[in-house]
């Protein structure tokens, strides 16, 4: 470290100093001022474009509410164009699939339901998204795409579901005449935690005497 013995040479050293560098510094200065109002101004419509968002679905409840099906299309179908980034656009897919589904226009169902899958970046919406699709091809009688479906989920990422999908492979493997692998799908699915009636049911009945035998 230099040691300066007077004022006048700390002020002259000073002076060298800012000669050499007070570009750089204010440079410096006024990069962080225009990265922290660039953030806020990003933050503020971040949040402008969620409440925008908000109050779209919260429209589009009401519009359901009513049963007002091309009201719910069409705000559906502004929710996807304009923030097709917010989980707010998955839930109007949903939405929209369900009309379908109460339409009998599965076909319809099943597309938007593949794009709420393709698109959604919340895990828990991609699942449900994911096996109401099952379900609708189920309906569709697609049953081997169901089961290619179920087959190809993370397993790491289940959570909760792991049970739900075994359920719908019990489903799918009792419309195909599988029904040994109909009864160890619904096994698997209890012994996830999947207690139901409904599923206590469908378990009975393929243990049943009366129930086939097809292996």
């Amino acid at each position: 470290m230099e040691i300066y013995e007077t004022e006048e040479e700390q002020v002259a050293a000073l002076k060298d100093w800012w000669k050499g560098n007070g570009s750089s510094v204010i440079s410096g200065v006024a990069a962080a001022v225009i990265m922290v109002l660039g953030w806020n101004f990003w933050q503020s419509y971040q949040q402008d474009k969620m409440l925008q968002a908000s109050s779209l679905y919260e429209q589009l409840l009401v519009a359901e509410e009513a049963n007002k099906f091309e009201s719910v299309v069409e705000i559906a179908n502004r929710l996807n164009r304009n923030f097709n980034s917010t989980a707010y656009a998955t839930y109007a897919l949903l939405f929209e699939a369900k009309e379908k589904v109460e339409q009998q226009d599965l076909v319809a169902a099943k597309e938007q339901l593949q794009l709420a899958v393709a698109t959604s970046d919340d895990a828990e919406l991609t699942h449900v998204a994911r096996t109401r699709l099952i379900r609708v091809i189920l309906a569709l009688q697609e049953y081997e795409q169901g089961l290619e479906i179920i087959a190809s989920v993370d397993q790491s990422s289940l959570g909760g579901f792991a049970a739900i999908y075994e359920e719908l492979k019990g489903d799918l493997y009792v419309a195909m005449g599988r029904v040994g692998e109909a009864r160890t799908a619904y096994q698997a699915a209890l012994a996830a935690g999947r207690s139901s009636p409904l599923l206590q049911f469908k378990l009975d009945d393929l243990t049943s005497p009366d129930s086939p035998s097809v292996l």
